[in-house]
């Protein structure tokens, strides 16, 4: 156990250097994919607030934990209205309208390395049709820190000041269409970690610790019926080191305030996810496991998210219209 420890301990460190995915993933980011590309923020029309808690590989000490809320609106001189053609309601707004903003603040915990930080970002959506294309563009700060590393206190590193707290600036980018009508489907492209900062710790400059950008590509469709809806969807993403995996995804929703869901990621991780609404706040719960060496070790992960949105009327966001 002490050697899984250290491997765990290191492990974020490492991967800077090396062809690993260095970004957290949550299971549940089709509930909020905007943590994933800032063109999303506020596509939709709604004032969000998400917050995600994940716990992973239950039963390792000193595991990863990773804690993400992020709030995300559209800003509108206008209110929305709705475009009704072939027995269809759409909600849509006029020329106006057009910019979204959101923001997040994260804290991922892996061993005795820590990333807290947040992300601010700007999306511009036009209308094509009954169709949506959004632009958006983010930029990310954050503070990176070693904390006791006691069996490295001899290595140059430590006594170079590796505990000092190390703040790294970084960018994103992303591109996202929605359709509307007379099908509803969505494709997204985006990229993180555009500068791929570096570290620095102590008086050394760490090039070959970088952050590597990594790109996103998702796309999903739903089918609508009477009283459900299924969505297939999916998640490709890659770094510039060639390390890629994807997410395959089915979803079910029941009478529009319940979901189940069942993903598959390459790594061998299968995850099942739950999920509730009550009015304009949503539950979401997900287990992973994986059926790879981790499991002599863990009992899976744990994740919940919480949601909320506002604005859910024909008539949204009246207490915008300032200006």
């Amino acid at each position: 156990m002490k050697k899984v420890m250290i491997i765990m301990s290191l492990s974020f460190l490492v991967s800077w250097g090396s062809y690993a995915q260095q970004l957290p993933l949550y299971d549940q980011y089709m509930m909020n994919p905007y943590i994933l590309n800032p063109a999303i923020a506020g596509y939709d029309g709604y004032t969000r607030l998400d917050l995600t808690v994940r716990t992973q590989w239950v039963g390792i000490p000193n595991a990863p934990n990773n804690q993400i809320f992020s709030v995300q609106t559209r800003l509108l001189k206008n209110k929305f209205k709705i475009k009704r053609g072939k027995g269809k309601s759409v909600m849509k707004p006029g020329r106006s309208g057009r910019v979204g903003l959101g923001g997040f603040v994260f804290n991922d915990n892996n061993g005795s390395v820590s990333r807290t930080g947040m992300h601010f970002s700007y999306a511009y959506h036009l209308w094509i049709g009954s169709s949506q294309l959004s632009f958006g563009l983010g930029g990310t700060a954050y503070q990176f820190q070693i904390k006791n590393l006691s069996f490295l206190e001899d290595e140059p590193l430590v006594q170079q000041g590796i505990y000092e707290p190390v703040f790294v600036p970084d960018a994103d980018f992303g591109i996202y269409y929605n359709a509307v009508y007379p099908n509803s489907y969505y494709v997204g492209f985006s990229i993180k970690n555009l500068l791929q900062s570096y570290l620095k710790l102590g008086n050394r400059s760490l090039e070959e610790f970088r952050m590597y950008r990594h790109y996103y590509l998702m796309g999903g469709y739903k089918f609508e019926f009477s009283n459900f809806d299924i969505e297939p969807s999916f998640l490709a993403k890659t770094s510039s080191q060639l390390s890629p995996q994807l997410d395959i995804n089915i979803k079910a929703y029941f009478m529009k305030n319940y979901w189940i869901g069942l993903s598959y990621r390459t790594n061998k991780t299968v995850v099942a996810l739950f999920g509730v609404s009550v009015k304009r706040i949503y539950f979401g719960y997900a287990f992973d496991y994986e059926f790879n060496n981790i499991v002599k070790h863990s009992f899976g992960s744990h994740e919940f998210s919480i949601s909320v949105k506002l604005g859910n009327t024909s008539r949204r966001f009246p207490w915008l219209e300032r200006y």
